[in-house]
């Protein structure tokens, strides 16, 4: 454990010590009177002397005291390393309350870490953004235990912590996800010059392999000049020379759009740099992507031509287009309990100082009721 003062400037409220020190030189006793004998053998002229002198010796180291405390108090004590050491127990929410037998200070692993005596939480948990958590909190020295079933919610990769950790797997299962909705069928806008029409068929065929068998194809094909739809959807743009400004703002309003390889003027647009999105069977990109305020645009690297671009005619073309269109659906995230342990190597967190101004505080009022006794008294006396 290491003392500290998280303020040592104010340790120059000592200065107050000058206070008491002129009051007591101030008010010393009163000198009395003394009646004696004849003058006629004292000299005439004594020499004057004069001592310093400080009366009420207890009264003045009481004040001095009560003055130090203060200007500590002031200065903020703290205790580094003063933090308990109980081991803990953290228990995956699911786990056979019944298994847990480890010993310890019991918590569940959920926000907050409530204790293990409260009803677990509902719901799945990220285990992994706990664990962090907890690691950074708990002060180095304690010993951490975990209790988890067989499965968990890897909700991000392996942690990786500060301190070894006891990773126990018991029986129970995690609470489970609800399943991810799979992402609407995104009606299809397209907007194309007469140069570019051939293509059309292979979007129309593509929008009608997304529907339901029975239901007619969400597919609203119009030439350049036609405004584009105030609804969501996916927009293709079939139309060559630079992306006209409604377009632009349409996309980033929070739309899709893919852009005909004759599409220019992307790249000045504050469009950041593209990625990849597509590759045909020799490794060459075929579309890539960027984001366009809150859209994003995908950028065809290839016309729609069954010649230059063959995968138009691939059965698979239809769910790589909207595979494309729409935001991937949330990968799986249950992985073994066993391949999940905790790594070691993490960084280690500074834990915050004990602070001792609240205990201090009782101390400086002890000694100023002695301080207020003594003065009590010796107005008491001086009567």
């Amino acid at each position: 454990m290491t003392p500290a003062l998280l303020l040592p400037g104010a340790l120059a409220a000592l200065a107050a010590w000058a206070i008491p020190l002129l009051i007591h030189l101030a008010r010393r006793s009163e000198a009395r009177p003394t009646a004696f004998a004849a003058l006629r053998w004292l000299t005439p002229r004594p020499r004057p002397r004069s001592r310093l002198r400080f009366d009420d010796w207890p009264l003045l180291l009481v004040r001095l005291i009560l003055l130090a405390l203060i200007a500590l108090w002031l200065a903020g004590p703290a205790l580094y390393g003063a933090a308990a050491t109980t081991p803990w127990v953290a228990i995956v929410p699911g786990v056979d309350v019944a298994r847990v037998t480890a010993s310890g200070e019991r918590h569940w692993l959920a926000p907050g870490f409530p204790p293990f005596d409260q009803p677990a939480p509902a719901g799945p948990v990220p285990v992994a953004s706990l664990l962090r958590a907890l690691d950074a909190t708990l002060p180095p020295k304690v010993a951490l235990t975990v209790i988890v079933p067989a499965v968990i919610d890897g909700d991000g990769e392996r942690p990786r912590l500060s301190r070894r950790v006891d990773w126990r797997i018991g029986g129970g299962a995690m609470p489970t996800r609800s399943a991810a909705t799979p992402p609407p069928i995104p009606p299809l806008v397209v907007r194309y010059a007469a140069s570019e029409a051939a293509g059309l068929r292979y979007l129309r065929a593509a929008a009608t392999a997304w529907q339901p068998p029975g239901t007619a194809a969400m597919f609203d094909a119009a030439p350049a000049g036609a405004a584009l739809p105030s609804s969501r959807g996916s927009l293709v743009w079939l139309v060559p020379g630079p992306l006209p400004g409604a377009v632009r703002d349409w996309i980033g309003g929070g739309r899709t759009a893919l852009l005909g390889v004759t599409t220019t003027g992307v790249t000045t647009i504050g469009v950041p740099a593209a990625t990849v999105v597509g590759r045909d069977a020799v490794g060459a990109p075929l579309a890539t992507a960027a984001a366009l305020g809150r859209g994003r645009v995908i950028h065809l690297t290839r016309p729609l031509r069954p010649d230059v671009l063959p995968e138009l005619l691939d059965p698979g073309f239809a769910t790589r287009l909207r595979a494309l269109l729409t935001a991937p659906p949330p990968a799986p995230m249950r992985v073994s309990a066993a391949a999940y342990a905790p790594l070691t190597g993490g960084a280690a967190y500074p834990q915050p100082a004990r602070d001792l101004q609240p205990w201090l505080a009782l101390v400086i009022a002890g000694v100023w009721l002695i301080e207020r006794w003594l003065a009590t008294a010796r107005r008491r006396v001086a009567r």
